[in-house]
């Protein structure tokens, strides 16, 4: 417990230092959105990981990774977070670093974070109508980060703290399965 105690406080430290530096670098908005990013890519690359977790590797070749991954991709501001972050040896603890760093970024603007997966990327106005929607729905401002993920095949997962809406193709034709 004390233990799990500890991790927690160091995850909340390290994103409110992220978010430190990005509020003064004037890129929150574009910082979490591009370390939102980052963390599911992270998540979803078991050899990423290891690479940049890997205690064998020197620092400074696992931030030139991240810095070779993210160079034209990221600003400036973000990959010098995720390197840093990176050279301290928590790598692991990076997707939920940059999780909380996002929940803080969101309750510091009053909103809430709608974690949305689609089969393709959305655009602005598409982003921008599904904010509105989930806005009203909720009775609160919604900032909606989008991770494009093929196993959707079509329409929308949105989560939103413990609700989950799923308007996917997927869930349409299991449903479709159980009544037929």
């Amino acid at each position: 417990m004390a233990e799990q105690s500890r991790t927690e406080q160091r995850i909340t430290g390290y994103a409110e230092a992220l978010l430190s530096v990005a509020t003064n670098e004037h890129h929150l908005s574009e910082v979490a959105d591009e370390l939102f990013r980052f963390a599911r890519v992270l998540e979803g690359s078991d050899e990423l990981r290891d690479k940049l977790s890997d205690p064998h590797l020197p620092a400074a070749r696992r931030q030139q990774i991240v810095e070779d991954l993210l160079a034209g991709k990221a600003t400036d501001v973000t990959t010098a977070l995720v390197s840093m972050v990176v050279g301290v040896g928590r790598a692991r603890d990076l997707p939920a670093i940059i999780d909380r760093f996002v929940e803080l970024t969101a309750r510091q603007g009053q909103r809430s974070v709608a974690e949305v997966r689609s089969a393709i990327e959305l655009t602005e106005d598409q982003r921008s109508r599904l904010a509105e929607a989930l806005s009203s729905a909720i009775g609160g401002a919604v900032e909606v980060k989008v991770i494009v993920d093929p196993s959707v095949l079509g329409g929308i997962v949105t989560q939103i703290g413990d609700t989950v809406i799923d308007g996917s193709v997927r869930h349409r034709l299991s449903q479709l399965r159980e009544t037929i």
